[in-house]
């Protein structure tokens, strides 16, 4: 059975506009602010495979607030996530699927059910202010050992009916999510649970585990152990972009002068406020 599909990051901010700012200067496109239901705010960068990144606010905290009361998981793991972290990171990767309701099914066999299915509609409007509506369907997923790592699969209900190519083109030449990379002291002590989010069954790398998504991997790096504290569990550490070339990168950071390490073959840039994570690029020739 081939392993699900990467959906989406969702990367916690304290406001839209810096996370708007920041990855204008990275070179991304940015859409306009999507509001949900429920007292969140986005400003999503939507990708050529359907993939994207969503970076979060909090628009009203009282309606955020109530949602997580009355067993809005989404709301309430991004609350517990600021409240331990602060307003900026990453929180959750997102699986596509057909089916959420057999998710939860699957997910509370399994014992990692995070919680109730949500199904929720938000406007959605396209670079040229056309607007439609998007619907959701989300079963959640946790390991209690791994508080700050959330993972919920998301079935696109109603898809909006306006046109994304605008949206999709980016000055970076970014092109797909390529990988997500995760961090834990152990990573085969999250071998099982990753398995049943990620459908796929894992396998060893030099530093860690890898699990093979449909349309990319989810790699889980081995970190070190600090001395004298509490292991930290999985962490969401690192998203790898596929891009056309790197020299458009380079075009694209230099505009904004952007800081960034050269590896063979890569360009990482660390997290920063509005890049809840650490960014990776390379070329689509190149391995995930």
């Amino acid at each position: 059975m081939p392993g699900r599909q990467i959906d989406h990051c969702v990367l916690p901010t304290a406001g839209l506009d810096v996370a708007r700012k920041r990855l204008t200067a990275l070179g991304f496109t940015v859409a306009p602010r999507g509001l949900h239901p429920f007292g969140t705010e986005n400003c999503c960068v939507y990708f050529a495979d359907g993939t994207f990144l969503e970076p979060l606010a909090v628009a009203d905290q009282v309606k955020a607030g109530i949602a997580s009361m009355r067993g809005n998981m989404f709301t309430a793991r991004d609350a517990a996530f600021r409240y331990r972290l602060g307003d900026e990171g990453f929180s959750a990767l997102v699986l596509g699927t057909e089916d959420a309701a057999g998710d939860h099914r699957d997910f509370s066999r399994a014992g990692i059910s995070a919680g109730r299915i949500l199904n929720f509609s938000r406007p959605f409007v396209d670079a040229a202010g056309r607007s439609d509506t998007a619907s959701f369907k989300l079963a959640f997923a946790a390991d209690l050992r791994a508080p700050d790592a959330f993972f919920f699969t998301c079935q696109r209900v109603n898809a909006p009916a306006v046109d994304r190519s605008a949206l999709q083109r980016h000055a970076n030449g970014a092109r797909r999510i390529k990988a997500i990379v995760l961090e834990a002291p152990e990573p085969e002590d999250f071998a099982a649970f990753l398995r049943h989010v990620v459908r796929a069954m894992p396998e060893q790398t030099p530093d860690g585990l890898r699990f093979g998504a449909a349309n990319g991997n989810v790699l889980v790096r081995r970190s070190a152990k600090p001395r004298g504290l509490p292991r930290p569990g999985l962490r969401l550490a690192e998203i790898v972009f596929g891009v056309e070339s790197l020299a458009k990168v380079r075009s694209a950071f230099a505009a904004a002068a952007i800081r960034r390490e050269a590896q063979p073959g890569r360009l990482t840039v660390a997290p920063a406020a509005g890049q809840g994570a650490a960014f990776a690029f390379e070329a689509l020739s190149s391995r995930g």
